[in-house]
């Protein structure tokens, strides 16, 4: 890592130096989470430039917590998955998340609005099980967002795929659900959920899909967490 270090032999002060620079613990939620390729992480930090990604990753390759494995079936493309010591490292992010969503003001966390973020969260966890055993089609508008930012898809297939869209897939959308983005994002964290937003939501499609929402969504899975501070 590039950086001066603590200089001391405490193992929290020598943790820190791997971990505690900017992005780090964060690209760990996405590695955590499954993502493996660049583009996927990518995804996950959309506000990270790619060339402190590549940085960062190259970091977490010579601190042996991650290892970029060459994928056979597509040259000069590459994984990166976590070594023994990295997976290790699942308890210590799940409980940094879990802290933030009992201590840190809802405000706060309100305030970094990312609709690509929010969507490719909600494409990662959402639970196919409540939906019909067929292709489902949601599309979220966010009538507070500009249009080049307003649309969403997600696209769910019977076997329990689920894609996320930016641009109309051509499928027939079997739901469509319109918001702010302020309030889906306080429903995501589990600061609110459906039935008390019901004024703020508006579902134009089957009752049985939109009755259902809050089952099928993808929440953060942070959102079990009680908040403590409002």
């Amino acid at each position: 890592m590039a950086q001066a270090g603590y200089k001391q032999f405490c193992p929290l002060a020598m943790a820190a130096e791997v971990l505690c620079t900017r992005w780090t613990m964060v690209l760990m939620r996405e590695l955590i989470a499954g993502s493996t390729r660049f583009n996927d992480l990518r995804r996950g930090v959309p506000k990270m430039s790619p060339t402190l990604l590549s940085q960062r990753l190259k970091d977490l390759e010579d601190a042996k917590i991650v290892e970029r494995r060459p994928l056979p079936s597509e040259r000069g493309v590459f994984e990166y998955h976590l070594t023994p010591a990295g997976r290790d490292l699942r308890e210590v992010v799940i409980a940094m998340g879990m802290w933030g969503q009992k201590w840190v003001e809802s405000s706060l966390s309100l305030k970094n609005l990312d609709p690509s973020l929010l969507m490719w969260d909600m494409r990662r966890n959402l639970n196919p099980d409540p939906l019909p055993r067929q292709r489902t089609v949601v599309q979220f508008m966010y009538h507070d967002l500009p249009s080049t930012k307003r649309d969403w898809w997600l696209v769910i297939e019977p076997a329990g795929e689920v894609d996320l869209c930016w641009a109309d897939p051509g499928f027939e959308v079997d739901l469509y659900v319109s918001t702010d983005l302020r309030t889906m994002t306080a429903i995501w964290m589990g600061v609110t959920d459906v039935a008390a937003e019901r004024d703020k939501l508006e579902f134009t499609g089957p009752t049985e899909i939109s009755s259902t929402i809050q089952t099928w969504l993808g929440l953060s899975p942070f959102a079990v967490q009680k908040k403590l501070v409002p």
